[in-house]
């Protein structure tokens, strides 16, 4: 199922949500001057073949107002759906970790699940244990 993005790091685009897909994958051209993370490698079905990933970086995104972040793997280009070019392909693995579901009966994004997550920020202090933190900025 197509959908528009808001923004990829702050760029709008249209991205497929795709539960089939284990990664995330991006056009290059959106995420120009991002870190690129170390290379890894992934083993493909059962037939035990492994492709490198050479590339992989983490981006941030928003649908509908709300922000996830992901790695994605950038690809030169992603193809089309329903006519229009893909800037990116949500896979599996975010659309779990963000709790953002595929209706099997309509294709609608179901967002309740990332809509409802509440985010709280911890501090973090170099050599200062969670105790420690919490004695100096008490919730």
């Amino acid at each position: 199922m197509a959908k528009i993005i808001s923004e990829i790091e702050e760029q709008p685009a249209l991205a497929l949500f795709d539960s089939g897909a284990t990664h995330t994958y991006i056009e290059k051209n959106l995420v120009r001057g991002l870190p690129v993370l170390k290379p890894y490698q992934v083993g493909l079905g059962g037939g035990g073949k492994v492709i490198e990933v050479k590339e992989v970086c983490t981006i941030r995104a928003r649908i509908e107002g709300l922000e996830f972040d992901t790695k994605a793997i950038p690809l030169a280009e992603i193809g089309a759906a329903d006519g229009r070019r893909l800037g990116l392909i949500i896979g599996a693995l975010p659309m779990e970790e963000w709790e953002i579901r595929l209706n099997p009966e309509n294709g609608a994004l179901d967002l309740a699940g990332l809509r409802g997550r509440e985010f709280t920020e911890y501090p973090v202090i170099a050599g200062l244990s969670v105790a420690q933190t919490d004695r100096i900025f008490p919730s």
